[in-house]
């Protein structure tokens, strides 16, 4: 299946923002360019209304071009590749492709081949899920990665001593890309599944939820996450704003759920609430 790329010229204090209004029309998949990004999304769900639409609410406030154009599938690797530069998370967790040496005293090494899949680690959020994994205890515990993209937050867990671990997914291509990432890394522990939250209806109980994913999802959801959660166990949120935050932070304490802490990167949120 072909997907279409958007090349967007934009000042990079308003890429964040167009990436998220453009990964609520669909699309899944973005690189930073030196002078904005590159966003990529199926070709059936492509609609050029919908996107001319979310740009011009930002014409007066910043210049905007565009080009775009059809991509195969198979090419993605190629994309990818070019842009993928290994990185560190927390001064402990190594994020890299297999094609990159292994690193030297990393705590944690973590081998993502990304294909289409989101959350190579090298995004705002995923990144600040990683940080707020470092300061949870996993160990022994059951793990639930909502949205899992890549796989990468269920392979962190599983390499901080979770004893189980449930991945789910709404798209086919992403299970069947964490799954190959699952192997990479050795992850044994780790049952990647296709769906929404549907998918954990009837689950034994999580001592850890993870869920990158968006704001308004996480909304939406976030009954189903608090229904398998482990008394006193850790939901860890991201994929929103920081204007966002009191709306969850609302929605989290009519379900009983503390607010813990939080983290911010260019804007981009992650917060922790635990099970009271």
């Amino acid at each position: 299946m072909d997907y279409i790329e958007v090349t967007i010229q934009v000042n990079p204090e308003f890429s964040d923002i167009l990436v998220a209004e453009l990964g609520e029309l669909g699309f899944e998949a973005f690189v930073d360019t030196e002078d904005g990004f590159s966003a990529y999304i199926l070709e059936h769900l492509f609609e050029q209304e919908a996107l001319d639409e979310v740009l011009q609410r930002y014409a007066e406030l910043v210049q905007v071009t565009y080009q775009v154009q059809q991509i195969a599938r198979q090419n993605w690797n190629e994309e990818w590749e070019r842009n993928f530069e290994p990185l560190y998370i927390g001064d402990k967790v190594s994020v890299r492709a297999s094609f990159h040496e292994v690193p030297e005293g990393a705590a944690y090494d973590i081998v993502i081949n990304p294909k289409m899949s989101f959350g190579t680690g090298h995004h705002e959020t995923t990144t600040l899920m990683i940080e707020n994994q470092l300061t949870l205890d996993h160990t022994g515990k059951r793990v639930l990665d909502m949205g899992c993209g890549t796989g990468i937050l269920a392979i962190m867990a599983s390499k901080l001593g979770a004893a189980d671990v449930v991945a789910v997914d709404i798209e086919d291509w992403t299970v069947e890309n964490a799954r190959e990432n699952v192997q990479q890394n050795n992850c044994a522990a780790i049952e990647v599944k296709l769906g929404g939250a549907e998918q954990i209806q009837g689950e034994n109980p999580f001592g850890v939820v993870l869920a990158n994913i968006n704001r308004n999802v996480l909304l939406e959801d976030m009954p189903a996450y608090k229904a398998v959660l482990a008394p006193g166990g850790w939901l860890v949120l991201s994929g929103f704003y920081t204007e966002d935050l009191p709306m969850l932070r609302e929605r989290a304490a009519k379900l009983n759920l503390n607010f813990i802490s939080h983290r911010v990167k260019n804007n981009w949120v992650s917060a922790i609430f635990q099970d009271s």
